[in-house]
């Protein structure tokens, strides 16, 4: 509720409000303000509400009033699944490995500083891994919160994509590699206890999608199947890397062909929210999929 004050005849609303503490010569600033209403205390002031939530990246203004901000998630991007290939009578086929997922953040909040910018980016994901003998899949990109006064708050590396290399059409099978998990450095000044000054316990803030207050980490690696034994053996490809700690899983796995040209289901799966794309399955073989983009949700608040 805004509180206005008379001056020169016009009325005016108030951005903060002082009061002399008695302890202190130091203007104490008020953070609440109550009036009793038929016999009951009722909260008419309040120096700062926690906004709205956002995914705003870019320069993006600290509010004046604001000393936190409370980062509901935060994600790398999803490296890309490795395609599957088939061969001319080279004794075997190969399966896609699956790319790895972006690092997280879920329900943290830091410190920050009223009136400062932040700098915020989110990672791309990495793009679909395709039929070849000797090729890599796109690697997800970083995500990360910066501050002009309160410096980096954190960075979140990407999933890397699958690879593979040194196969030819009539051999020999190609090496496969799955993509690496994407790493956290956390910065800042992280808050683990407070309330703010409209009333929010942070330790209660758990609607991210680990659940659980103060989550933050490394992202998963991808997996593979390999080479399967034999001309024309079929097999199915991995899932990619699951992003926040299990909690959003990879792309799906492309499914084992039987011949003849690709099939829908033998593409690997697209990953969403930061974690990896699926592998492409054999025979014939699959394209993969692209990692899942990375994101950010946040908010601001005081913390009384």
């Amino acid at each position: 509720m805004a509180i206005y004050v008379k001056s020169g005849g016009t009325w005016r609303e108030t951005s903060e409000l002082y009061v002399r503490d008695s302890t202190s010569f130091t203007n104490k600033t008020v953070l609440n303000g109550y009036i009793k209403n038929s016999g009951s205390w009722e909260e008419v002031y309040t120096l700062f509400t926690a906004t709205s939530y956002s995914s705003a990246t870019g320069s993006v203004a600290v509010p004046t009033n604001a000393n936190a901000l409370h980062v509901q998630y935060a994600a790398g991007g999803g490296g890309g699944g490795m395609g599957g290939v088939d061969y001319d009578k080279a004794g075997g086929e190969s399966t896609g490995s699956s790319g790895g997922s972006g690092a997280y953040v879920s329900d943290k909040v830091w410190t920050v500083t009223g009136g400062e910018t932040l700098t915020i980016t989110v990672g791309s994901a990495g793009s679909a891994g395709p039929v070849s003998y000797s090729a890599t899949a796109g690697s997800g990109g970083p995500t990360s919160i910066s501050g002009s006064t309160s410096g980096s708050l954190f960075s979140l590396t990407g999933g890397s994509g699958a690879s593979c290399a040194g196969g030819g059409v009539q051999g020999p099978l190609r090496s496969n590699t799955a993509g690496s998990a994407g790493s956290a450095t956390i910065g800042g000044t992280v808050k683990t206890t407070g309330t703010t000054t409209d009333g929010l316990n942070i330790t209660t803030f758990n609607s991210g999608p680990v659940g659980t207050f103060n989550q933050s980490g490394a992202g998963a690696a991808g997996t593979g199947n390999g080479n399967c034994s034999g001309d024309n053996c079929n097999a199915a490809a991995t899932a990619g890397a699951s992003s926040y700690a299990g909690n959003v899983s990879g792309g799906t796995a492309g499914a084992a062909g039987n011949g003849g040209a690709y099939e829908p289901a033998q593409v690997g799966g697209a990953g969403t929210r930061g974690s990896g794309g699926g592998g492409g399955g054999t025979e014939q073989g699959a394209p993969g999929g692209a990692g899942g983009a990375g994101e950010v949700y946040y908010r601001f608040v005081r913390i009384a």
